[in-house]
């Protein structure tokens, strides 16, 4: 078996828990390789290093290490190449971490194909100027849409597949997938729903309103979300930079045609790292 390495050396100690991994990897006779990136940081390893890409589409697993959000980014990259990933924390939530850092022994059932895959949906946002699409990229979490001027709040319409537009005064909205349900939807007050069941939710954030709430479609449906005359939103899919959209251009958001596909090795279900991670870190 070989797996791709994606770790985030900007977290305190991944790069000694990724050094860890390699020691462990080396002991269960696996080959890994890392992006080209990381050469100098593990050159002394027995990796090989080259393109993202071109790595990944030559592995059989993905193991990020960092925080969540460092895994939604290894997980985006591992969906588009068809490969299943594995999380292993390096920061201090790590929702998605399938592993912890003092687990590392658990990789042994990595190695021996003893895991269970857990698909998760994953939205495609894209831009669409005269009726074709100008820029698209797949979310693991959210797409959120918001006004460029962050200052004030904005008139935000949105579309529920062919329907009327609906009218949404608030800074912004966040389309999330299940999984993006624990993420800035739930800061945003959205419902948490299990990440099993293959749905799409929009929450508007900071609604100046008393009835507006959080809907969640089934997984067919298709978002279309648009500025009014003279406004200019930003789109960013799982926290990246604001993609301009001016108001000749829409949003739309529906499912990708691929999953997620995170690697369980630990029995824990959904419910239980909910409550361990988020209802009784404090």
């Amino acid at each position: 078996m070989k797996i791709a390495l994606i770790p985030n050396l900007t977290r305190f100690e991944a790069e000694k828990i990724t050094f860890d991994i390699c020691k462990r990897l080396d002991e269960l006779n696996a080959e890994y390789c890392f992006p080209e990136e990381f050469r100098e940081n593990f050159s002394f390893t027995g990796a090989d290093f080259g393109n993202i890409d071109e790595e990944i589409a030559g592995c059989d697993a993905v193991i990020a290490v960092g925080g969540d959000g460092s895994i939604i980014h290894g997980a985006k990259l591992a969906a588009v190449n068809h490969k299943p990933i594995l999380g292993i924390n390096a920061g201090r939530l790590a929702f998605m971490a399938g592993i912890e850092n003092n687990e590392l022994d658990l990789l042994s059932h990595l190695i021996d194909g003893d895991y269970s895959i857990d698909r998760r949906l994953v939205l495609k946002a894209s831009i669409i100027k005269d009726n074709r699409a100008i820029w698209s990229d797949y979310c693991v979490n959210d797409c959120y849409v918001t006004n460029e001027e962050k200052q004030r709040m904005s008139a935000i319409n949105v579309m529920f597949n062919s329907g009327e537009a609906k009218d949404y005064i608030c800074d912004g909205i966040v389309v999330a997938t299940p999984t993006g349900s624990t993420a800035y939807s739930l800061s945003a007050g959205g419902p948490v729903v299990d990440p099993e069941l293959e749905s799409i939710l929009v929450t508007p954030v900071c609604p100046h309103s008393l009835v507006s709430r959080s809907l969640i479609f089934k997984a067919d449906a298709v978002i279309t979300v648009f500025a009014e005359e003279g406004q200019t939103l930003g789109c960013s899919t799982d926290g990246q930079i604001l993609k301009s959209v001016d108001n000749s251009s829409r949003i739309e958001i529906s499912a990708a045609d691929f999953t997620a596909d995170f690697i369980r090795i630990k029995s824990d279900n959904f419910i239980d790292k909910l409550y361990k991670k988020l209802a009784q870190r404090n």
